[in-house]
């Protein structure tokens, strides 16, 4: 790549299908793209980490923070979950896997390149295990807790880390609680809770199999007793709350994208402010409220905006304790604001 004056700016990726045609690799204009480049990249990513998180289960790289445009990276313990994001790195499939394989020696390694972004760039989609054979279900820590997770057929890698630092605060409030965990996925935060000591925990989402993990991650951990889980949709299932006057001390929303493009923006912010009304008429007086977006194209301003006027409309007076984002092994670009794509409210409600 080189600016208007022919002066070089360094090496990319190029692709002409796609708005972002240019993906910097190096500032060096020499420099290979191969595994030795890849190793390196992958060893100072976990230089760091490990300082913060000295552990094996994070992310491992996020793709342009971490210097490798379009790879994201999970370890899940011995094993890895990779995503090739970019026709660049599809392109040099065997030159990325050799380095992940150089840098983090694991024994399994699955790719799951089924994601939106690959659409975008002409890829195909598919999953598969290109090393070793790939644990079903997975065991995961985090926060010292169990989790069980299908890497293979569930959401993204199988595990969301980014909110692992929101996990714990919103643990914090759950002794003696009832707590209600809204798009549940593996039980995340609804899990930590119930272990922090909550006296009820409710699990809510529509994936069948997905509460079915979460349940078997509670047996594990000794907490069926004080967990119960509910297979509904979480619009329909706040509103029956409402409506029988169901109230919890805490309560986690944690939805999916709901903006996963800029044209989808408005109806997405509706949707953030009814959830939040509903939401809020479930929380008891003095109650808590970790609302959560991940969609990168709402900003923190107007999130925050829609949030606190869905509480409002509910006839609930809130203060914002803390605003959040996804923990430091999800670092966040400076030039790149999508990075910052997690944005999360904890607030008590009157």
């Amino acid at each position: 790549v080189v600016n208007g004056a022919g002066e070089p700016l360094g090496t990319a990726f190029f692709s002409a299908h796609t708005l972002v045609v240019a993906r910097l690799l190096d500032r060096r204009s020499d420099r290979a793209f191969d595994a030795d480049f890849v190793a390196a990249k992958i060893r100072a990513a976990q230089a760091w980490r490990q300082k913060l998180f000295p552990t094996s289960f994070c992310r491992a790289v996020h793709a342009e923070a971490d210097g490798l445009p379009g790879l994201i990276l999970d370890r899940f313990g011995d094993g890895a979950v990779a995503q090739f994001n970019t026709a660049g790195l599809e392109r040099h499939r065997a030159a990325v896997l050799a380095g992940i394989e150089a840098a983090l020696t694991p024994k399994w390694l699955l790719l799951r390149n089924d994601s939106n972004q690959r659409a975008l760039e002409k890829l195909p989609n598919a999953v598969e295990a290109v090393l070793g054979q790939v644990p079903s279900p997975l065991e995961i820590w985090e926060n010292e807790t169990l989790y069980l997770a299908d890497p293979v057929g569930g959401q993204k890698t199988g595990w969301f880390y980014d909110q692992r630092l929101n996990r714990a605060l919103a643990a914090r409030l759950a002794p003696g609680a009832r707590v209600l965990d809204a798009y549940c996925y593996l039980g995340g935060f609804g899990l930590l809770a119930a272990k922090a000591g909550a006296d009820e925990v409710t699990l809510l989402d529509r994936s069948a199999g997905a509460l079915e993990l979460a349940a078997a991650a509670a047996r594990r951990n000794g907490l069926d007793a004080r967990i119960r889980c509910v297979r509904a949709d979480v619009f329909q299932a706040l509103a029956a709350y409402a409506t029988e006057k169901q109230r919890f001390e805490v309560v986690v929303i944690d939805p999916p994208a709901f903006a996963k493009s800029k044209k989808d923006l408005h109806p997405a912010l509706r949707g953030y402010r009814k959830l939040a009304r509903m939401a809020a008429s479930c929380v008891a007086p003095g109650g808590f409220l970790l609302t959560a977006s991940c969609s990168h194209n709402v900003d923190l301003p107007a999130f925050m905006q829609e949030t606190t006027r869905g509480v409002r409309e509910a006839g609930r007076q809130a203060r914002i304790l803390c605003t959040a984002g996804a923990g430091p092994d999800h670092p966040t670009h400076p030039q790149l604001p999508e990075s910052a794509y997690l944005k999360a409210l904890l607030m008590q409600l009157t």
